[in-house]
């Protein structure tokens, strides 16, 4: 049983295309006949949102031009997903082809269908989407976490899945110990993963901001913000006392911790803010209606 968990593992780290064998296209009525292994047409009706998914944000317009490429090519590459039941499928990847197929007026899709569950299409989900080089880093960072936690890896079996050093690992991952707004600005492309490593060498939250809020509006550098923190750091006329601080940080720890497990328990970034007496709110976003009725779904409404 070891070695055959291992085989699925290494696949794994070659990326999705090494799950997906070359086979002959099947219609929708020949599915019963060819459930698993091969390439089917799928009907975009039976098929079902990833929950796993870790992108958060797909841009309309970027959609669009997909969708009137898919007009006039079709579908260049299959998307893959698993058969739920007879006439229910889930997505495992190729969510953005998808959704422009619909978009398209599509009514089936061609689709590699595989036998997977639930952590398997959570992986395989995860490393597919890390390897696209249009994800923000702090989606990359959100699946490393989630490779981490929910599929039971290390560091370093994380870095050989996704074909990364420990030390790029780790410096995603420490971007998760940044407040919320820095989060949202590195997504939103407010600042860069250069800012971001600068930022998170300061210990203090609200120096953090500070020096966010700095780059955006002085426009600073890298560079420039690398000094500005290590002078920051020098100088012990700016540290708040011990007892302050220590209290600070430590119920801003537990807001991060939340906040990460709620991410991780939606399958999306979750906004959370709270203020020393913990008053605050929760932030749920979604991207379509049927992202909204997985996150019901989740929540027993």
């Amino acid at each position: 049983m070891a070695s055959k968990t291992s085989k699925s593992r290494n696949a794994l780290g070659r990326g999705l295309g090494a799950l997906l064998e070359d086979s002959s296209t099947n219609t929708p009525e020949s599915l019963n006949n060819n459930p698993v292994g091969s390439m089917n047409e799928v009907r975009l009706d039976q098929i079902q949102v990833n929950p796993y998914q870790p992108r958060t944000h797909f841009d309309r317009k970027a959609l669009e031009e997909l969708a009137d490429s898919i007009k006039v090519q079709g579908i260049i590459q299959p998307i893959t997903v698993r058969r739920l039941s007879e006439d229910e499928f889930q997505l495992i990847s190729g969510e953005r082809r998808f959704q422009a197929s619909k978009i398209a007026g599509l009514e089936t899709i061609p689709a590699y269908v595989r036998t997977a569950d639930d952590q398997q299409m959570l992986e395989m989900a995860l490393i597919e989407n890390i390897q696209r080089e249009n994800l923000n880093a702090m989606e990359i960072a959100l699946s490393y976490q989630r490779l981490l936690e929910e599929c039971d890896l290390k560091q370093e079996q994380l870095g050989d899945r996704v074909g990364k050093n420990r030390t790029t690992v780790n410096n995603y991952l420490r971007l998760l110990r940044l407040p919320p707004d820095i989060q949202a600005g590195i997504r939103d492309k407010e600042i860069s993963m250069g800012h971001a490593r600068a930022i998170v060498n300061v210990d203090n939250i609200d120096q953090q901001l500070h020096i966010y809020k700095k780059i955006i509006n002085e426009e600073l550098s890298v560079r420039k913000v690398e000094q500005l923190v290590r002078d920051l750091m020098s100088s012990s006329s700016d540290k708040p006392s011990t007892e302050k601080k220590g209290s600070t940080q430590h119920r801003n720890y537990e807001v991060q911790q939340v906040q990460q497990k709620l991410s991780s328990h939606f399958g999306t970034r979750v906004g959370l803010r709270a203020d020393g007496q913990f008053r605050g709110e929760i932030k749920i976003p979604f991207v379509s209606t049927e992202d909204l009725n997985r996150i019901l779904e989740i929540i027993n409404m």
